[in-house]
């Protein structure tokens, strides 16, 4: 019983579900291979991240969805916007993915001239609104241009009635920058133009246009959208030369009229704007020449009669010179004493600075110097002394205490030899011992205050090759001043004592010095000081 139950019930054929949407694609494919449908653009938002855009086409009873691939969408001539009612060419298909049917979109177009100017004016009302057609933004045609650029056909008859209107009005050098004036890619080329002629250098191989006249015949509104594209109106308003507009007659107005400096009425219009008249401006130039010498002969006629007459007025030169005669003289007979004065003033001032200079001068600096030094020698001298002495009072009360410390150990020892008397032999060791360090410790103090005591006495310095002199009185020469040609003098060194002769100018030399009966050097260590 169930398996006759699952048996398909009638002949109708099983589908899956891809293969009817399969033949679904291909029937509506070849009934509307290609089609063109009118209708209001609805739900555009732009291109999505991978380039391609998405809306719908209605109209009062019905929409549809279409789909602009992103490579059809950048050759497009009118780009699609939100309310814009169009006519779309393309083929229908189906999106199995979502059950439904689509336009595939080749091309676009506005749907008859009322939908063109509509687009028109909400292009101009939103580039308006940017600024870019502001009065402020204007700027102002050169008198007189030494470089013309055309952005125009090369082929057509524009460029013919330009270069003989300039030709008859004031011939100048014209650089044509050929473009096409129709079609889909006459709006990118007019922009690049415009951009290429600003960006030529200043003093370039190619010179740079004074001003850009931008130029078309005239033609039906169609014909004329190149110039009614964002990019040519972006690139007018962007241009640092001055721009002329003249696109079409008198009465066709396209946007780029808007943005440029100067709109023309026509191209030929566009080079009477531009340059003036030669013979006019030469006629002119003649004139004001004529006027300006004229007014030179006036003005020198004028100035040579009102000089005469102020010369007239003038004072003679015995009048004018007198007074400072006068002056002159006066100043003449103060000059010598007030010279007297400055230089008995400068004297004195002179005089002041020459004792500064003596009381700061280098002898007296030397002197006063001399006279510290000596002073910090007879200061170092006495303490010296009085350490040597300080040190010798503590050498001698070292040496008597080391004496009490040995007569109060021999007592010790005494006393406890005769307290133990049953161990004689130990305590005699022992205190031997004690004995023996205790003089040990005070022979290495009594060294090391003798050792000192020598490194501070004369002769250490001696042995370093240093000596004492002095006169026949025994007193210590310290300086060339103190002797004199012929004294004899002594001089002391670390092993003994010399005598010599100070020689003098025309003398007979000193005889050799004898030497002297050496004495203990540390007899006399006071000398030193």
């Amino acid at each position: 019983m169930d398996s006759e139950s699952d048996k398909p019930v009638g002949n109708a054929p099983e589908w899956s579900v891809s293969d009817l949407s399969g033949a679904l694609k291909r029937t509506l494919e070849d009934a509307f291979g290609f089609v063109r449908v009118r209708g209001e653009i609805s739900g555009y938002r732009g291109p999505v991240g991978s380039g391609h855009v998405y809306f719908s086409l209605k109209d009062a009873n019905a929409k549809i969805d279409a789909v602009i691939w992103k490579g059809v969408f950048g050759r497009l001539k009118t780009r699609p916007q939100e309310g814009l009612e169009v006519i779309a060419t393309g083929k229908i298909t189906t999106f199995a993915g979502k059950s439904s049917y689509q336009i595939i979109i080749d091309s676009l177009e506005p749907a008859g001239i009322g939908a063109l100017m509509a687009l028109l004016e909400e292009r101009r009302r939103r580039l308006g609104a940017e600024g870019l057609f502001a009065p402020e933004r204007k700027q102002l045609i050169p008198y007189l241009p030494r470089v013309i650029g055309v952005v125009t056909s090369p082929t057509g008859a524009v460029i013919r009635d330009i270069l003989h209107r300039l030709e008859d009005r004031f011939p100048r050098h014209v650089l044509v920058w050929p473009v096409r004036v129709q079609g889909e890619t006459s709006a990118a080329e007019v922009a690049a133009a415009i951009a290429g002629f600003n960006a030529l250098p200043e003093g370039g191989r190619i010179p740079r246009p004074d001003v850009i006249i931008v130029a078309r015949g005239g033609g039906s509104l169609e014909d004329l959208m190149g110039f009614n594209e964002e990019v040519v109106v972006r690139a007018a308003a962007a241009s640092l030369i001055p721009l002329v507009s003249a696109v079409g007659h008198e009465t066709d107005v396209t946007l780029i009229d808007h943005a440029a400096d100067l709109r023309a009425p026509t191209p030929t219009g566009a080079a009477e704007k531009v340059v003036p008249v030669r013979a006019e401006l030469m006629a002119t130039l003649a004139d004001l020449s004529r006027r300006q010498a004229g007014a030179m002969r006036r003005l020198s006629d004028r100035r040579r009669s009102d000089l005469r007459a102020l010369a007239r007025a003038l004072p003679g030169p015995e009048a004018v010179l007198s007074a400072p005669r006068q002056r002159l003289d006066l100043a003449a007979t103060r000059l010598a004493p007030a010279l007297a004065r400055n230089a008995r003033a400068h004297e004195q001032q002179l005089g002041v600075a020459a004792r500064r200079l003596i009381d700061q001068s280098p002898r007296s600096r030397l002197a006063r110097l001399k006279a510290e030094i000596a002073g910090y020698g007879r200061v170092l001298a006495q303490a010296r002394m009085a350490a040597l002495a300080a040190e010798r009072r503590r050498i001698a009360e070292a040496r008597r205490r080391l004496d009490e410390l040995g007569e109060r150990s021999r007592r010790l020892f005494a006393s406890a030899l005769s307290a133990r008397a049953d161990k004689p032999e130990q305590l005699i060791a022992k205190a031997l011992r004690a004995f023996a360090q205790q003089v040990a410790r005070g022979r290495a103090s009594l060294d090391a205050r003798s050792s000192l005591l020598a490194s501070l006495g004369p002769d250490a310095v001696l042995a370093r090759g240093y000596a004492l002199v002095r006169d026949e009185a025994g007193a210590l020469v310290r300086g060339t001043g103190q002797a004199r040609p012929g004294q004899a003098l002594s001089v002391q060194v670390s092993d003994g004592r010399f005598g010599v002769l100070v020689a003098g100018g025309g003398e007979t030399p000193p005889r050799p010095a004898r030497p002297l009966r050496r004495e203990n050097p540390t007899a006399r260590q006071g000398d030193l000081f």
